[in-house]
């Protein structure tokens, strides 16, 4: 018998492998939602129009822009809280800087904040917030978006 043991009895070194492999089959699926699809939605400002990903649940919220390397123009990916509050972001592990609006409920911009990759530094709504949009740093200042500014296509979104 190998390894000197006796018959039925699987070595340590076979269990080992086994929650290696487990393990790495774990880490893979979880990086893996990390690149998840999401929802994709159009929305729109004065004559701008957007391509945001919906993070609308708990889990898509948290996850956010993290990890990505880059995103093209005139995407984004807007966020959809479950109520109306001072809602706060923040940049760990989001590798790309980016430039986020605070949206009350009527779909009007409350206030903007560029964001640095990396930063655990909050950025707040300065009113109540039910939505967040998040873009290319400066995508808002290079068009003129301002704080009032109306988003269009947000009142058939809802959290999940």
């Amino acid at each position: 018998m190998p390894y000197g043991k006796k018959a039925g009895r699987v070595p340590a070194f076979f269990y080992a492998v086994a929650v290696k492999k487990l393990f790495f089959l774990f880490a893979v699926s979880i990086a893996g939602s990390a690149f998840a699809e999401l929802p994709v939605v159009q929305l729109a400002t004065g004559m701008h129009l957007i391509r945001a990903e919906l993070a609308d649940s708990a889990g898509t919220r948290m996850e956010g822009l993290m990890y990505r390397k880059s995103m093209p123009q005139g995407s984004g990916m807007v966020f959809v809280f479950d109520e109306t509050a001072t809602h706060c972001m923040w940049m760990k592990n989001t590798l790309i800087p980016l430039s986020v609006a605070f949206i009350g409920e009527a779909g009007a911009i409350i206030n903007i904040a560029d964001m640095q990759p990396q930063s655990e530094q909050s950025h707040c709504a300065t009113r109540p917030a039910r939505y967040a949009l998040e873009m290319n740093k400066g995508w808002f200042a290079q068009r003129g978006i301002k704080p009032g500014a109306q988003l269009r296509g947000l009142e058939k979104l809802a959290p999940r």
